[in-house]
């Protein structure tokens, strides 16, 4: 990574323990963030483990922003917060949104910066009462790097994503992908759904519990703290199902792993992959 001066984003940040148990976390932090315009739209336990929760989270004015960056500028309009049980309390982290807004909107993130700022500071505004850290963790990139983000030379960037399908239409694209969902095909869950039909884009997340090939197999390898990172997504961009490359993916949401740590959930990607193609068949 080149050593750029200025600002860097950490991709977490730490909000501290929460005095309450997971279930009344997660209602504090619910109408904490409805306090301040933002909508829950899903949750679920990664690796289906109960001491385990995210909450996903969007806001009208971010979804009209982002949506304007046509290449696939819609995954930065859904923001997640990560609640681990602890022994007094429980353990309140959040995606930030400034790190992820560089990463998927990249050289248009300046263009949109004034909007984006404002959902930033009302995400930190409506969590950091929660807890008494409010700390950055998980690594730093500076906002120039985030922007042409790479883990290592030749590893994918955000505009390498994996093609998953190409339907006869928008339409046929969503019933496909829905069917597959409610049946929980590839061990697959759904978290949250987000359309921007006018636009003819759809964003599903989805839980990867298979307990051999999904969120079992590679989170505690990689790290819990970070849940924030999930669920995982497809984009729906007209006619074309598309994800971001597990390699660049997980390095993004992971950037402080070891090659050696990446090297144990090498199959990971593919695995990813093979989940995420079997709901578009």
């Amino acid at each position: 990574m080149q050593n750029n001066p200025g600002p860097k984003f950490s991709p977490y940040t730490n909000v501290g323990i929460h005095k309450d148990n997971i279930a009344e976390t997660s209602k504090a932090v619910q109408t904490a963030l409805e306090a301040k315009g933002f909508a829950i739209i899903g949750s679920y336990n990664p690796e289906g483990k109960p001491n385990l929760k995210v909450l996903t989270y969007t806001r009208t004015d971010l979804q009209q922003t982002v949506i304007k960056v046509k290449d696939r500028g819609a995954l930065a309009s859904v923001l997640k917060v990560g609640l681990k049980s602890a022994a007094d309390g429980t353990s309140v982290s959040y995606l930030n949104p400034d790190y992820i807004f560089n990463a998927y909107l990249r050289s248009e993130y300046p263009t949109h910066a004034a909007s984006l700022n404002k959902v930033s500071k009302d995400v930190v505004s409506a969590l950091s009462p929660l807890g008494k850290e409010n700390k950055g963790f998980g690594g730093s990139i500076s906002p120039k790097d985030l922007r042409t983000y790479q883990y290592k030379m030749t590893m994918p960037e955000f505009s390498d994503p994996v093609t998953l399908k190409t339907f006869s239409s928008f339409e046929e694209g969503m019933k496909v992908i829905e069917k597959n969902l409610q049946a929980k095909k590839g061990g697959t869950k759904l978290v949250y759904q987000l359309k921007f039909n006018s636009n003819k884009v759809a964003i599903y997340g989805v839980g990867l519990l298979d307990p051999k090939k999904g969120e079992p197999a590679f989170l505690p390898i990689i790290g819990e703290d970070h849940l924030a990172a999930l669920p995982y997504e497809i984009i729906l961009q007209d006619k074309t199902a598309t994800m971001l490359h597990g390699r660049y993916r997980i390095a993004l949401h992971w950037p402080e792993l070891t090659m050696g740590t990446f090297m144990k959930i090498m199959s990971t990607p593919g695995n990813i992959e093979d989940a995420l193609s079997s709901l578009c068949e």
